[in-house]
């Protein structure tokens, strides 16, 4: 059997669906999904099988304009992502078409994806009509010379199968780049942490969106097969703090639970969590919490 590995970069504007895309891809989820922008801060692969090729995915921050150095960092490692990869996949919202923001990666991808097969995938495709699809395409693809488009839901899996098949073809032959049961090479440390990230964005709204980040400090494996997982969630002001905890310490609470019990699901055994918050007011000016991250600090210049 021939076999074929690639990386493939998914791009595009905050929100577009790209984690939602890497997590029906790999068929687990390895990628937090809020409704909140800019909620993915690393570039975390997941693995999918498709035949005798594996898909090795790229789901990078998404690519907005940046102000403070951790937007600066994310945005860095998204277009790193991008000129790492085999194959390159924009995706862009029916609903929302050609925005500024798509016009701007549209812009840059002439030079950041030289050399690299890129397709169009437009996502959403529910909430608009056919008409309107057939002319979001003709304006994109006379934007930029895309290989293929796809429409596709990636909440409801529509024409996902039929992008999964071509990017199968697409990347080039090889052996396997990871074991064919692994599905992300995130450190489990790390996607324990972005679960309990992505709990405390759910929980918190708007009251405290980017100015957190949680850290696994311990992973200790017990005898009886369970795991105790000590997180640490930093922020950066006294009264982040005071949210963040609840009253009676009820929202640390909730977010304790929820966290845990999808921990449980995704590492089919018994957790054991441990979250405590501390206040660190420069923890966005601390190079030890980019690496953390996946980020590079210098990226953030």
């Amino acid at each position: 059997m021939t076999t074929r590995a690639g990386f493939i970069a998914l791009i595009g504007e905050p929100n577009a669906g790209k984690s939602t895309l890497l997590n029906r891809m790999v068929g687990a989820k390895v990628s937090i999904v809020t409704h909140k922008v800019q909620t993915t801060r690393t570039r975390i692969r997941g693995v999918a099988m498709e035949g005798g090729s594996q898909l090795v995915f790229v789901d990078t921050p998404g690519l907005f304009r940046p102000r403070r150095r951790l937007d600066r960092a994310m945005v860095a490692a998204a277009w790193g992502g991008a000129a790492d990869a085999d194959v390159v996949v924009l995706l862009i919202e029916a609903h929302r078409g050609l925005t500024d923001g798509v016009q701007a990666i549209l812009e840059a991808l002439g030079e950041k994806a030289k050399g690299r097969r890129v397709a169009l995938a437009i996502n959403k495709i529910d909430r608009v009509e056919a008409k309107q699809l057939l002319a979001l395409t003709e304006k994109m693809n006379a934007a930029y010379p895309f290989e293929k488009t796809f429409m596709i839901s990636a909440e409801k899996g529509y024409g996902v199968d039929d992008l999964r098949e071509w990017l199968a073809a697409a990347v080039p032959e090889g052996p396997w780049l990871y074991p064919e049961d692994q599905i992300a090479d995130l450190p489990l440390r790390m996607i324990a942490a972005e679960m309990t990230r992505e709990k405390l964005t759910l929980r918190l709204h708007q009251e405290l969106p980017y100015q957190l980040t949680v850290e696994t400090e311990n992973w200790e494996e017990r005898e009886d097969g369970s795991v105790r997982i000590d997180q640490v969630v930093y922020v950066a002001r006294d009264g982040h703090k005071g949210i963040l905890l609840g009253k009676g310490g009820e929202t640390i609470k909730a977010v304790s639970k929820a966290s845990r019990e999808e921990l449980e699901a995704f590492l089919e055994r018994r957790v054991h969590l441990f979250l405590q918050v501390k206040v660190r007011p420069n923890w966005l000016e601390e190079a030890e919490r980019y690496s953390e991250m996946g980020l590079d600090f210098r990226d953030g210049n």
